[in-house]
């Protein structure tokens, strides 16, 4: 029998792709989302109320009128960039509203959780692939607030036997291979959906921000992971943590990084199209490579991505993109 999942930020990205990984495993989800980035066309899986983690009776309210058996916790606001200009408006979304979630779980009984997090909060690796035992020194407040919640999941375990699985994933990317949702933000931030804008004549250049990273080709290098492993990762969380697991935390990747370059070049390769890429200085908060050692996922988890090759996942995500302009598959290489 499956479990009522509340899933705040489901009408986002990540969340939304969770919800169809959910509903296809015998779950039901429960969309929490205040709309602000978030799309009523992606909740397609189950009911959404539409409101803000900073209403905890609206929280309370949503908690015992679903049932929720299980929560994941996506909402949250998730520009570096953003979050070194305004830190306030990071911490009050990001820890306080979260914080009000958690207190909500705890009147009503309610959890386990799986949260989402980042590998942000490692901050800049001293070298080679990131294991769950690295020093986690964030170098942004967006970093530092995924890294707070972390601190108090351990806490509220230990004051209230709240269970949770931590879930630090590296760079979300791609779309849903059957496509029916995508990534579509405004502003966008991400660096393949704004690649394959470039690529399409919906932007007149793609920024690259440090050409001189003591990287392969000088520029920043990811671990990019499909985000259907992402949401496929979730709900193996949620599935341990239902049959009684304790709280844990474990990197989502790939193991092999790739630079913005080899992300142009494979646009290119798979849309048989140019890119006008202009090189930029760095920006603040960036750390030169991100690459996870995903080892303990798969043993903790048993999961193994399946998407996340890069052209996959490029692919997926120029299919969707091409699909929301109109633009016809076979039009993609004119």
């Amino acid at each position: 029998m499956g479990l009522n999942v509340l899933v705040t930020g489901g009408a986002g990205y990540i969340g939304s792709h969770a919800c169809k990984a959910l509903a296809a495993a015998g779950h039901h989800p429960v969309t929490f989302d205040s709309l602000v980035s978030g799309h009523p066309w992606a909740v397609k899986w189950g009911p959404l109320v539409e409101g803000d983690l900073a209403d905890g009776e609206l929280i309370r309210k949503t908690l015992r009128e679903h049932e929720i058996q299980a929560v994941m916790h996506f909402a949250a606001f998730a520009c570096v960039g953003e979050s070194m200009q305004h830190p306030g408006k990071y911490f009050r979304n990001n820890v306080g509203n979260t914080i009000n979630l958690l207190d909500a779980m705890v009147d009503e009984g309610v959890g386990p959780m799986v949260f989402s997090s980042t590998c942000a909060t490692y901050g800049v690796p001293d070298s080679g692939l990131v294991a769950e035992d690295h020093p986690q020194c964030p170098v942004n407040p967006y970093g530092e607030s995924k890294l707070f919640i972390e601190r108090a999941l351990n806490w509220y375990g230990v004051a209230h036997g709240l269970r949770s699985v931590t879930l630090r994933y590296f760079n979300a990317a791609g779309a849903d291979p059957d496509g029916e949702i995508g990534e579509d933000h405004d502003p966008e931030t991400h660096l393949i959906p704004l690649v394959i804008q470039t690529a399409l004549g919906q932007r007149a250049e793609v920024q690259i921000f440090g050409t001189d990273y003591s990287t392969t080709d000088g520029s920043a290098v990811r671990d990019y992971i499909h985000v259907s492993d992402l949401a496929a990762a979730h709900v193996n969380a949620i599935d341990k943590l239902s049959q009684g697991a304790g709280s844990f935390a474990v990197n989502l990747g790939t193991g092999k990084g790739h630079s913005v370059k080899q992300v142009i070049a494979m646009v290119e390769q798979v849309s048989e199209r140019k890119v006008n890429a202009k090189a930029c200085g760095r920006r603040a908060g960036d750390a030169p490579e991100l690459v996870a050692r995903p080892g303990l996922a798969a043993a903790l988890l048993d999961w193994v991505p399946r998407y996340s090759e890069l052209e996959t996942i490029v692919t997926t995500a120029l299919q969707w993109r091409a699909s929301q302009c109109g633009i016809e598959e076979r039009a993609l290489t004119a």
